[in-house]
Parts: C-alpha cells; sequence; structure tokens
C-alpha cells in the first residue's frame, strides 16, 4: 500500500465503526506486529509517546492506549509513510512538549505529576481546538486531504494518530468497539428465473 493511500484511509477514521472488514485490513496492516522494534522514536520520545497516548485513551474497564501499543503505531507511521518533512514536524512537536513542560514545571512531560501532565495536555487541546474552529470557520466542515494528515496543529495531528492507531489495532476494535472480523457474505449461485 503507498502512503498516499493510508493517508485517506485514515482520513476516513472518524467513520471507523462503520466501516467493513476490508478496510479495516487495511488499517491493520498498518499495525506493527508482536517483535516490533522502534525505528524512528528515541527511548525518550517513545516514553513521551507512550504517557501522552496513555492520558488521551487510558485504560477503563477496557485496555488503553499503552495496552494497544499506540506508540508503535506511531513508529511505523512515523518510519514508513511519512515524508521527512512531516516526521520532523512530529518530532519537533514533541520537543515542544518538553520544552513546555520545562517551562511550566521545570522537567520533562514524562518525569511531571499526572496532574501536571494532564493540564499541560488540556492546554495543547485547547489551543489546538480553537485552530479547528477558526480553520472550519473558514473552509467548511471538511476531511483534510489525505497528505495533510500529518500537518498543522501539533496536538491536533499527535490526537489524531492516536485515535487511528488505537481504534484499528485489535484491542480498540474488538475490546472497545466490539466489533469483529468477519469476511464479507458469500451469495453463491443465485437462480435467474
Amino acid at each position: 500500500m503507498q502512503r498516499r493511500e493510508l493517508f485517506k484511509l485514515l482520513g476516513a477514521g472518524a467513520i471507523l465503526p462503520v466501516l467493513g472488514p476490508e478496510l479495516f485490513g487495511v488499517l491493520r496492516a498498518a499495525q506493527p506486529q508482536a517483535s516490533y522494534t522502534l525505528r524512528t522514536l528515541n527511548p525518550h520520545q517513545n516514553a513521551t509517546v507512550v504517557q501522552m497516548t496513555d492520558l488521551i485513551i487510558p485504560a477503563t474497564d477496557t485496555p488503553g492506549a499503552k495496552a494497544a501499543k499506540v506508540n508503535e503505531f506511531i513508529d511505523v507511521i512515523l518510519t514508513e509513510w511519512a515524508e521527512d518533512e512531516d516526521k520532523q514536524h512530529f518530532l519537533d512537536g514533541l520537543a515542544g512538549v518538553d520544552k513546555r513542560s520545562n517551562e511550566l514545571f521545570g522537567k520533562d512531560f514524562v518525569d511531571a505529576a499526572p496532574a501536571q501532565q494532564v493540564a499541560l495536555l488540556q492546554s495543547m487541546e485547547d489551543v489546538a481546538a480553537s485552530e479547528r474552529g477558526r480553520r472550519e470557520m473558514h473552509a467548511g466542515n471538511t476531511v483534510p486531504k489525505h497528505d495533510q494528515q500529518l500537518k498543522g496543529n501539533f496536538f491536533n495531528v499527535f490526537r489524531g494518530i492516536t485515535l487511528h492507531g488505537y481504534y484499528t489495532s485489535e484491542i480498540g476494535f474488538t475490546q472497545e468497539l466490539k466489533l469483529e472480523i468477519i469476511p464479507g457474505a458469500q451469495h453463491g449461485c443465485q437462480s435467474m428465473a
């Protein structure tokens, strides 16, 4: 599958629960294998991603983003699908999270207290929501073009890729959405009489 095809499919992620098994299979193909080794994120970046995704989709009565290994999905997207400019934008955004955390709390995001982490993510969400609102006012409520999925406000990008990674994982699809991967119907031969 080509990178452009993946981002086109990711743009349809908001309607994931109603998608058929064929499209789900394509999105699942971007999920890493069990023995996946990180190739783009360094250990500190990975720890930041794990903590951020876990705060966005925490474990409740179903496993959260950490158990679904959304961090590995993000690494696959950055390694295999993102253009160099988009990858750098994402990594710069992660560095910005630590920079802001150090300005506010005197420590990197992963070392901040849970309440501080939540407050920082909430402030990022507030800014991102404001930008989304302005963009929708000017452009109408449109889905971003498939090549634009990793562009724009870092938190919008991060949240979007987190949701796609979670809901296309086996955990998100089967345990959270309670959907099953089943083949399409077989109708066999039918009489034309």
